[in-house]
């Protein structure tokens, strides 16, 4: 299994809207930190969205990627047939080979029935173009539910995006998922967290923390995924509390992820996967 950076792994570096850093985090950063890291994998994901960039940006980042024997894979977000159309022929001028989608948008929520006849209707381009489309475990879905969806496909170009920590917003818990879901996984993102109790006592509070140092237990995760043999990659996402000013945050977003880049080289998985040029 090849290891990677998300774009979500420097969410704050590359800014939100009304919290924007003075020098935002582009798509040549992230390749950039990734091949200083040692990696040869980045997911740029629906937070630095390839088809707004202008054409001159998309050909440069082609080139950087290859150039530097990157494996590229792509995200997006809201699962219409013409935005999966687009984003198909955006992952296939990259010549990548995985397409991971959100099913869900801020104003989108399509049943189950939609989902099927679009991802379906998507399977002769992505057998063209030789793309596997993982779909994100994302909040509202409940693991058997994204599993009906898989077997009601049934076409093994289409996986899961197994997001270790998502799933708690459908109130399920890792442990769960991981079990109904590794068999269909061909993509895992990779999140530390901590679930502590608020000083009232009335409620929790989720966290995220650097990769090795919080309850995902990703040594197991990685251990149930390998029977299975699907899971080509797996890419270092983050959640991080921010700072009161946006540049303690990307700083200290800098230090977790070259903290669990450290940790993650060292796991008998991803050992050889990286060039021994870890900071």
């Amino acid at each position: 299994m090849i290891l990677g950076i998300s774009s979500f792994a420097y969410g704050w570096s590359i800014g939100i809207q009304g919290n924007m850093p003075l020098q935002p985090f582009n798509e040549v950063d992230l390749v950039n930190k990734a091949i200083s890291a040692g990696l040869h994998c980045v997911q740029i994901g629906d937070n630095l969205p390839l088809h707004l960039l202008p054409p001159h940006r998309i050909d440069a980042l082609k080139t950087l990627v290859e150039t530097n024997h990157i494996r590229l894979e792509i995200g997006a977000r809201r699962l219409t047939a013409a935005h999966l159309n687009m984003y198909i022929e955006l992952t296939a001028f990259f010549q990548s080979p995985l397409l991971r989608f959100v099913i869900d948008d801020d104003d989108y929520e399509p049943n189950q029935a939609t989902i099927i006849e679009t991802i379906r209707d998507s399977i002769p381009l992505l057998i063209k173009h030789n793309i596997t489309l993982g779909i994100e475990n994302h909040d509202r879905f409940k693991a058997t539910e994204l599993v009906a969806i898989m077997e009601a496909i049934g076409h093994e170009r289409v996986g899961i995006c197994l997001d270790c920590v998502n799933s708690l917003g459908a109130g399920e818990g890792l442990i769960w998922v991981s079990d109904v879901l590794v068999p269909y996984t061909v993509n895992l993102h990779i999140k530390d967290f901590v679930i502590k109790r608020l000083p009232h006592k009335m409620g929790f509070l989720v966290n995220g923390v650097p990769a090795g140092t919080g309850m995902t237990n990703i040594p197991m995760l990685l251990e149930k995924l390998s029977p299975y043999n699907r899971c080509d990659s797996a890419v270092l996402e983050q959640w991080l509390e921010p700072d009161i000013n946006i540049e303690d945050t990307v700083r200290r977003e800098n230090e977790w992820a070259d903290k669990g880049i450290r940790y993650l080289t060292q796991l008998p998985q991803f050992i050889g996967s990286t060039s021994g040029n870890n900071n």
